[in-house]
């Protein structure tokens, strides 16, 4: 009954968005007129919405997956934008990507969680207390979206189940690091910007959670990691600072893991939300082209 309500759901969505969604601006269309933009239900183990801008026509196309970022407040997922990198989305499927950005478990509604009236949202990127926090299961947790994800659009026919790319953000970056140790088959490559838990404690920058275990969560993760990896921080990250992105970095290779480091110049006011500026393409797309092109 839910799988064919949400079927439901999700053909009402693209009736009602394909009419909305072509190129949303005229410089779009300019440079790029056969992609298009959606919002789909995905009616995976745990049903959640995602953004998909993908090129026109029924494919298959190379799947590319984008996680994005966590707000440990229920408040903050509760505002969360359904679309957080739309230009950077809309890059990857000029390039010929199926984009497909699911909006994580505890966002929107579901970020109501008030325990003592028995409601609980399914947000389960927390990582406890900075005593002893375990970087380690949420990651894995996304991750497994990530599976979901692939297993319903290679049932659906509309990828290429042996072409997939993965891209994360901050903590959708750190899930990408946690489905690297996995080397599931269809993953070709994978692209992580400022990648890490923990980061900015009580609000205060380069104040991180437990720097030194989350440097040995991701020497775990490399021990079994074989996904070609490419790595993009910036020296301004208030988040992942250069000393920790690199003790990260130097941890996961000197473990067995496959990941290509790069550190840009200081971007913006804050370097860690570099992907979300259209800006930034042009930095960053270079990197990105060449490390993709030995994988296609």
């Amino acid at each position: 009954m839910l799988q064919r309500y949400l079927r439901v759901l999700t053909a009402a969505l693209l009736l009602i968005l394909t009419g909305l969604s072509l190129p949303a601006r005229a410089d779009d269309q300019a440079v790029s007129p056969r992609i298009q933009e959606e919002i789909w239900a995905l009616p995976l183990a745990l049903p959640m919405l995602a953004y998909v801008v993908r090129p026109v026509g029924d494919g298959p196309f190379p799947l590319a997956i984008m996680n994005h970022g966590v707000s440990l407040k229920p408040q903050d997922r509760s505002f969360f934008p359904l679309v957080e990198f739309r230009d950077a989305a809309m890059w990857f499927a000029r390039r010929g990507y199926f984009v497909v950005a699911p909006v994580g478990s505890g966002y929107g509604a579901a970020a109501i969680d008030i325990p003592e009236r028995g409601l609980y949202g399914p947000f389960f990127s927390k990582v406890g207390k900075c005593t002893n926090p375990n970087f380690r299961d949420p990651g894995l947790a996304v991750a497994q979206v990530d599976l979901w994800i692939i297993d319903y659009m290679a049932a659906e026919k509309r990828i290429v189940p042996t072409d997939v790319i993965v891209i994360g953000q901050s903590a959708g970056g750190w899930a990408s690091i946690a489905l690297s140790s996995l080397n599931p088959p269809p993953v070709k490559a994978i692209i992580t910007f400022e990648a890490g838990r923990g980061g900015r404690v009580d609000g205060k920058p380069n104040n991180n959670c437990a720097p030194d275990k989350l440097v040995e969560a991701t020497g775990e993760f490399g021990r079994t990691s074989r996904v070609p990896m490419l790595w993009i921080y910036t020296e301004n990250d208030t988040f992942f600072g250069p000393a920790l992105s690199k003790r990260m970095h130097q941890a996961f290779t000197a473990a067995g893991g496959s990941a290509e480091y790069h550190l840009l110049p200081p971007f913006g006011s804050d370097g860690h939300f570099l992907i979300g500026s259209p800006d930034s393409i042009p930095i960053w797309s270079p990197l990105v082209s060449r490390f993709l092109d030995k994988y296609r």
